[in-house]
Formats: structure tokens, sequence, C-alpha cells
């Protein structure tokens, strides 16, 4: 693609954004759609920026570009000056953002996971003695329903969350980096650790023990599951450019959707702390079962209000 083509290709998008640019600073007319337009254009804008410092680093251009995306950046981030503000309008802000526009990739690596669970759930409901040939021979072998709940307050709670909070980091960070295998160590995780629960799941059903197994997985799997599956929705955005690239190089893509994945994995880390503090703290903790699910609801409130918040808080930045 040479210069005259890009412009030409992209043009009609840079125009929308320098005249949403104008409405958005009168704040006069100013609707749900246009923010959303806004954030869509401004993020392709940088795009196209990337793009063309790297092909067409002396052409007028990559100049006109580079003023556009920086109008626009100081509209969105004007107010975000120390690096404290900056972290706290990332999580806040940037984070939502970012996840609003990529959710198809999430609900994927939702969708993946489930039918990993929903597999190994319905064979070894169908046989029990699958469970072993599913399973790595430790797991399997370790499973006794009978034990659920026998240690309940003996577990030395700091060290237990510790290890758990660096496990699913590790998990998380993989199903990400499988990103650059076009997607396929993504997608092998997502599927695998779905078996794992789903293969559990149908032990305990067999036992007539669900709701107390469920009791014990639920309160900090809601967290711990939603931010593996943005982490598997990163590497899986990466793998997808990188497998269908578009009009662009591989090369590129890769550098400019790591930039947006690294993002996306970043903000798990919070929710990661949440899920392993739960899952040290309050999972193993002598408590009735009944509140171990309500802790789960709470968690389940807690995510749908990050999430409204901080698409209001969005809306607000553009605004102001």
């Amino acid at each position: 693609m040479n210069v005259k083509q890009f412009v030409k290709q992209h043009r009609g998008d840079w125009k929308a954004l320098e005249d949403l640019l104008g409405t958005l600073r009168k704040k006069k007319n100013i609707t749900g759609s246009s923010i959303d337009q806004f954030n869509r254009l401004y993020q392709k804008a940088a795009q196209n920026l990337s793009y063309s410092q790297t092909y067409f680093p002396n052409e007028e251009v990559t100049d006109y570009l580079n003023g556009l995306v920086s109008k626009s950046h100081n509209l969105l981030y004007k107010d975000q000056v120390s690096s404290g503000k900056q972290v706290r309008h990332f999580f806040s802000t940037t984070f939502i953002g970012l996840l609003l526009e990529q959710w198809k990739f999430v609900i994927l690596a939702m969708a993946l996971f489930t039918i990993g669970a929903l597999g190994a759930f319905l064979s070894v409901v169908n046989d029990s003695l699958h469970l072993y040939s599913i399973l790595p021979p430790e797991m399997s072998q370790g499973v006794d329903p009978g034990n659920l709940g026998k240690s309940d307050g003996q577990v030395e709670s700091s060290i237990m969350s510790a290890g758990i909070m660096t496990n699913n980091i590790k998990v998380a960070f993989l199903a990400f980096a499988g990103g650059v295998t076009f997607g396929l160590l993504t997608v092998y995780m997502l599927i695998y650790n779905g078996i794992i629960v789903g293969a559990l799941a149908a032990v305990f059903w067999h036992q007539g023990m669900s709701y107390e197994f469920w009791a014990y997985i639920v309160p900090h799997g809601m967290i711990e599951l939603t931010a593996i599956f943005i982490a598997g929705g990163a590497g899986l955005l990466m793998g997808y450019k990188l497998f269908v690239p578009g009009r662009f190089t591989r090369g590129y893509q890769l550098k400019e959707q790591a930039k947006r994945s690294v993002q996306l994995l970043l903000g798990t880390i919070p929710l990661f702390v949440i899920a392993g503090t739960i899952e040290g703290f309050i999972t193993p903790a002598a408590i009735p079962l009944t509140a171990k699910y309500m802790v789960a609801l709470l968690t389940v409130i807690g995510l749908i209000l990050y999430m409204i918040v901080g698409k209001l808080r969005l809306n607000k930045a553009i605004l102001h």
C-alpha cells in the first residue's frame, strides 16, 4: 500500500474524528453513540499513526495524524497529570474501554472454556473411569469428595493465597502469550482449564455433592474466571490479527495488537489479587456454604458495578 492509497482508504474516518473533536469540545449535541464512535475512531487513528510512522515517516500524513491523535488524546486524558492519577485512570476507565472494545474475544474465550468443561463433565458423568484418562494422574488420584470441607479453618491462608495468585496469574499469562502462536496455545489453555473444572464437577455430581463442590468454587471463581477470560481474550485478539492480518503485515499487527493485549492483561491483575485473597481466606474458612454462595453473589454484583461505573467514567472523561 502506498501513501496515496493509505490516505484515500482512511481519510473518511480521520475527517469524522475531526468533526467529533469539534462537537465534544463545544459539549453540544453529545450522545452515547457519539462518545462510542469517538473511542473507536481515536483507537483507529492511533493505529493509523503507528503504521504511518513505520512506512511513511517523512510524509505529511504522518505529521497530520500525529496532531490528530494528540488532540484526541488530550481531550480524553487532559486531567491525567500525575502517575498516580494515570494508574487510577487506567484501571477505572481505560481498561474498561479496552474491554468493551474487545468484548467479542472475551466471550469467545469463555465459550472455549465452556466447551471444554461441558465435554469433560458429560464424559465423566457417562463413565466415572474417564476421569483417569482426562486429568493428570496426580490430580485424578487425589480427588476425594469425602474430604471436601474437612480442612476448613486449618489452612495457612496467607501462604495459600499467595500461591493461588501466582498460579492463576501464570495461567492467565500463558493464555495471553499464546497469542503469538496464532492463538493456538491460548485455545488449548482455555479448553484444558475448562476440562479440569468440568471433570471435577462430574466427580462430585456422582457423589450427590454438587452443591458443596460449587460452594468451594464460585466465591473466588467468578472473579478468577472473568480475569482468565479477559487474558485469554487478549491472546485470541493477538492470534486473530496474526492469522488474519488484513491489509497490514503480520509484524505490524503483532507490534500494534500486543500493546492493547498487554493492557488487557495488566487490567486483570487486581482481579487476580481479589480472587486469590478470597480463595485463600474465605473459600477454606469454616463458614456455612450459604455464606460462600453469598460471597459469590457479591463478587458478581461488584463486577457488574465496576463495569457500569467504568463506562460512566469513560463517557465523563470525554465530555469534560
